[in-house]
């Protein structure tokens, strides 16, 4: 019986497996939702990763990602616009949910984050059309304030649905819970996503104390401090009822651990504490 309700973001098991191997893996443990990454696609190639998911049937609930729009120069400016339709072309051929974006950070040599935010808008703006006409919604995925230097200058649910807003259909929010767990508007900002039908995608893990590496030290779902199952219910009276994917990077332990081992324990700590 499939395991309802859970996708694991292959993130979670990258350091034990290809995608060819973590599907496997998956579906040994009847896992029949996936969020690959696409360095994980291109290590396997883009026409064997769409045969992988139509032969088994699998659902993906995103595709990570694409964004990283902002750029010191109008050449990298076009580049980023460039590989994000790609990047779409790819969530197609996957048959995704949607595309993530993790939209990127202040340029190189500047301070201005308003003018990054302002690239960010316009960055999202020239890829839409070509999500609108490839039916792949995009997920603007805010990131906690510790990233806004280099990896997102969108940092909360407010600021990603005030980007939706601005830009009409075909645009949504990832509520990752690593990173909006803290914000003091966060269930307010749920229920304006999903007021909008702005929320694509729900990611989970968990917030360990201490945290030895910002990056790579996400914790398994009850582990840490972040209370999920208010998340959760938050989410689906906000109406979005659609999986709940497993995204842990953990360099120091869960990577370390047999994969059939980190994939039976998000299953267990999906059950109890999610």
């Amino acid at each position: 019986m499939a395991i309802e309700g859970l996708s694991i973001n292959l993130a979670t098991v990258r350091r034990q497996y290809d995608m060819r191997q973590a599907v496997e893996a998956c579906l040994k443990q009847d896992i029949v939702a996936i969020a690959p990454w696409r360095d994980q696609v291109h290590r396997i190639g883009l026409s064997e990763a769409a045969r992988i998911v139509a032969d088994n049937r699998l659902k993906v609930t995103g595709l990570c990602r694409g964004g990283m729009f902002p750029a010191a120069s109008a050449e990298g400016r076009a580049a980023a616009i460039d590989d994000n339709k790609r990047a779409i072309d790819e969530a197609a051929a996957l048959d995704a949910d949607c595309l993530v974006l993790v939209v990127g950070g202040v340029p190189e040599g500047s301070k201005d984050i308003v003018h990054a935010r302002e690239m960010v808008a316009d960055g999202i703006a020239a890829i839409l059309p070509h999500a609108r006409s490839s039916g792949i919604p995009l997920a603007i995925e805010p990131l906690h304030p510790m990233y806004a230097a280099d990896r997102a200058c969108v940092n909360t649910l407010e600021q990603a649905l005030d980007i939706c807003d601005l830009l009409g259909e075909g645009i949504g929010v990832a509520i990752d819970v690593y990173h909006v767990w803290w914000d003091p508007k966060l269930y307010q900002q749920i229920a304006r996503a999903g007021a909008g039908g702005r929320i694509l995608a729900h990611h989970i893990c968990d917030w360990l104390v201490p945290t030895t590496d910002l990056l790579l030290d996400r914790g398994m779902m009850g582990d840490g401090v972040i209370d999920l199952k208010r998340i959760r219910a938050e989410i689906e009276m906000a109406g979005f009822f659609g999986l709940q994917e497993v995204e842990i990077f953990s360099q120091n332990n869960w990577w370390k651990r047999p994969g059939e081992e980190v994939l039976s324990t998000c299953i267990e700590r999906f059950r109890t504490v999610c």
